[in-house]
């Protein structure tokens, strides 16, 4: 094969010839960060991915460390009502969410993968080191002052703007995990049984990060301070973005092929075959972006290809419905960092007499549990589900997407009756009205016995524009529980707040979207069946 550029050509016949090294081939399909044709001895594989897990790990770590306890910064030191910081949590978290589907459409279209996370590191380092300043100059002017004083203007405006400049940068999350699975080359046997083992890494470190963030970061912000409790999850994520640029001379950069040509893999080797000066190398920063040279073969099987992507669109439509019904699913997640979190501060959480675990540290659970989860999910459930279903991955992705939903479900419903339970004993106790008390509870009794970028994005849309839903829905109960001088569900003393309506409210919701999953799910299975035989004819 030949590479040829406008302004001459580069033979490289000479340094890839017909018979070479497995480990030393060249790739197809891969560019080097010169631009060059990768070999498989020199580039990609765990030395460059495990630099990209680390950076993935920290990241989360510095996201979650933030939004762990977002909703008491603004309760406490902001003095924001239970109702307006969960909305502010559930806006910041919703619009998180959602840009990944942008990074995802910017790196897939314009900057690539690598420059798209290198550019997302920077905002996010820039939105985490304002925001730590902003937190450093509030906890300044209060210790300051003899009264907890609102915060002046200017700081809150520095604070949330800081904010949303990290959210923002959560582009980085649906390019970032494509990046390191193009490291390994899946038509390769080996690197693609280390491609899968990626993925199950990929999300032992995030929960990892997570877990470590839950942990560490709510004591520090609650007991040694904001300042450095936010300046912490800044110092991680430049840590990370120096991890992601140590890999540079390493990497593998896919090639993205010319969106005017709608022709498949198989396409385009077809029409290499016949025109084998086809592929040139557009820029010499490893977008790496190779354009297929237009010729009169791939306009030959273009009309076929155009018929195989028009099904496809068709096919990706019809989910449009589905992805509709899980938002329910999202807005019951959406809970987590406010409600949840808010109602753990007033159980008794202490071990011994001496140490108390902060409210936000009982998220915890939730990414330990993915990691003890996942080993027998992949190790144990699914050699036994093949069994029984003989399907290589044990259950469908609708399966598994509907156990998911009716777990949500009974959450509220756990979440509901804990809540009224909590609300029982504070009555018992005459703790009605002193909303900072601590109910005695103890937490320890409720403890239960090739736009593959931007496909991968439409799952955090999905908890964004849940997120979005969840801020709606609370403003709206809040307007009219709220109406007459009544108490408000979101009252903000949760001893005369009514959390445990609001779960039964998202449990019913989200049995209604459990219904209209299985219903739109049989619909879409079969009209799937009947596109693929279109296509065939």
């Amino acid at each position: 094969m030949a590479i040829s550029t406008a302004k001459g050509s580069r033979n490289l016949e000479a340094v890839t010839p017909l018979l070479v090294r497995d480990d030393d081939e060249v790739l197809e399909g891969y560019v080097d960060y010169r631009g060059y044709p990768s070999k498989r001895s020199k580039s990609g594989g765990w030395r460059s991915a495990s630099l990209i897990l680390g950076g993935g790990s920290l990241e989360r770590f510095a996201f979650r460390g933030i939004e762990c306890n977002l909703v008491n910064y603004l309760t406490g030191p902001l003095g924001q009502s239970m109702a307006i910081a969960a909305g502010n949590v559930n806006l910041w978290t919703g619009l998180g969410s959602l840009m990944p589907v942008f990074g995802a459409i910017v790196a897939d279209s314009f900057l690539g993968l690598y420059q798209t996370n290198i550019i997302s590191s920077i905002l996010y380092i820039l939105g985490l080191g304002f925001s730590t300043l902003a937190v450093a100059l509030i906890s300044n002017n209060q210790e300051t002052s003899r009264i907890a004083a609102v915060p002046s203007t200017e700081l809150q405006v520095l604070f949330f703007a800081s904010l949303y400049l990290v959210a923002l940068a959560q582009g980085y999350q649906s390019t970032i995990q494509v990046f390191g699975a193009d490291q390994f080359d899946r038509q390769h046997q080996e690197e693609s049984k280390a491609n899968t083992s990626f993925f199950n890494w990929w999300l032992f470190g995030l929960s990892l990060g997570v877990a470590l963030a839950y942990l560490i970061l709510p004591y520090i912000q609650e007991n040694i301070g904001w300042g450095i409790g936010f300046g912490i999850p800044c110092l991680a994520m430049v840590i990370g973005l120096v991890l992601l640029l140590l890999g540079h001379r390493t990497y593998r950069f896919a090639i993205r092929r010319d969106d005017t040509c709608p022709c498949s893999h198989e396409d385009d080797q077809e029409a290499s075959q016949n025109n084998p000066q086809q592929i040139i190398p557009t820029h010499e920063f490893p977008n790496k972006v190779l354009h297929a040279k237009k010729d009169d073969t791939k306009e030959n099987i273009i009309s076929g290809s155009s018929r195989r992507k028009h099904t496809e669109v068709k096919k990706t439509l019809k989910l449009l419905p589905i992805w509709s019904s899980c938002l329910m699913y999202a807005i019951a997640w959406a809970q987590v960092p406010t409600f949840f979190t808010k109602q753990a501060t007033g159980v008794d959480k202490s071990i011994g007499q001496s140490f108390n675990i902060p409210s936000a540290s009982l998220r915890v659970f939730i990414p330990l549990t993915t990691m003890c989860c996942t080993p027998i999910y992949d190790r144990v459930f699914v050699p036994l589900a093949r069994i029984v279903t003989e399907n290589p991955s044990g259950i469908t992705e609708f399966q598994r997407i509907k156990i998911g939903m009716t777990i949500s479900v009974l959450d509220m419903v756990i979440a509901a009756l804990v809540e009224k339970k909590r609300l029982g004993i504070a009555q018992e106790y005459g703790l009605i009205d002193i909303p900072n008390s601590t109910v005695p509870m103890s937490f320890w009794l409720l403890v239960p016995t090739e736009l593959r970028s931007i496909g991968l994005s439409l799952s955090f849309g999905a908890l964004g524009v849940g997120n979005f839903l969840s801020s709606l829905l609370i403003f709206v109960i809040d307007e009219i529980t709220s109406q007459n001088g009544r108490d408000s569900w979101f009252s903000n003393n949760l001893n005369r707040a009514h959390l445990d309506y609001f779960y039964w409210l998202l449990a019913g919701l989200g049995f209604l979207g459990l219904v209209a999953f299985a219903f739109l799910e049989k619909s879409f299975s079969k009209e799937n069946i009947s596109l693929e035989r279109t296509a065939q004819a």
